[in-house]
């Protein structure tokens, strides 16, 4: 039975995050001093030497992570405005007695983490809006930092099982969408074998890529016997049937990748409530 995609694409793909792998953009920490230098360590745990610098100038940086410890000042605006003008995403951290009535300039209210008075940084939350606001591209920058790996992880498989989903349900010609589903579905392997770590290397990634196109065939079969029972509203069922696969395999590769991973689970620990481990509001 011929391949749902062809070779040349297969390539292409690993190519593409081959190049992105080679990105060597930081994660640069800016704020409030003393707070900045907490959080520049609490998201540098086990990574890579300089992957993430605590500066208030945000060029050349693959996320701005601002942390206020007041309300925004003159100097806050002016070190958002530099992001936002060098096209950096920024993610704000509002420690301490800050109003939640208060806009922070420049920064998506989704791209805000809250810290009450006297608690810790939440470490898992704010990978969590990291991811969300990277996409994909947080992947190489996981890589790196291992800290936004399972945040990264969960992000990208919700992400792409959405994309099956709504693909599956709106192709209405048979067999249309496998190529375009397989694809999806080994971009996701890909991406979260990069955000672990692991080299895009077509020779070692084979049987799982393999594996993948294969499950997505076998997704496909499944769909069709439903459609048999089910032959109504078949649109709704092809799409729940690619989601909740391509949500199932993210997931199997997630836990295969935690447990390959030093430590066992390989997820970031949360910064200690609030006995003061990281003192991140005031």
């Amino acid at each position: 039975m011929a391949l749902p995609v062809s070779i040349g694409a297969l390539r292409g793909l690993i190519k593409e995050v081959q190049v992105s792998a080679r990105d060597d953009k930081q994660l640069v920490v800016g704020g409030a001093r003393e707070l900045a230098a907490v959080m520049r360590k609490e998201l540098g745990r086990g990574a890579t030497g300089g992957i993430v610098r605590q500066n208030d100038d945000p060029r050349g940086a693959a996320v701005f992570v601002y942390v206020l410890g007041r309300e925004p000042t003159p100097e806050d605006e002016l070190a958002l405005k530099k992001a936002r003008r060098a096209r950096v995403p920024i993610v704000a951290v509002a420690a301490g007695n800050i109003a939640d009535d208060v806009t922070i300039p420049f920064v998506l209210a989704t791209d805000v983490v809250p810290v009450p008075p006297g608690q810790g940084f939440p470490v898992e939350a704010i990978a969590r809006v990291i991811a969300s606001r990277l996409g994909e591209d947080a992947a190489p920058l996981a890589a790196r930092l291992p800290v936004l790996r399972r945040a990264v992880g969960d992000v990208l498989v919700a992400s792409f099982s959405r994309k099956c989903g709504v693909v599956a349900a709106a192709v209405f010609i048979p067999g249309a969408d496998l190529p375009v589903l397989a694809l999806h579905q080994v971009r996701m392997l890909l991406r979260l074998e990069q955000a672990y770590g692991l080299d895009a290397d077509p020779r070692e990634r084979a049987p799982e890529l393999l594996a993948t196109v294969a499950a997505g065939l076998g997704l496909r079969g499944v769909a069709r016997q439903l459609l048999a029972v089910v032959p109504v509203a078949g649109w709704a069922v092809k799409g729940a049937v690619a989601y909740a696969g391509t949500r199932a395999l993210g997931e199997a590769a997630l836990a295969r990748l935690e447990v390959r991973m030093p430590g066992g689970d390989g997820g970031p620990a949360s910064t200690p409530q609030p006995a003061g481990a990281s003192p991140a509001a005031p």
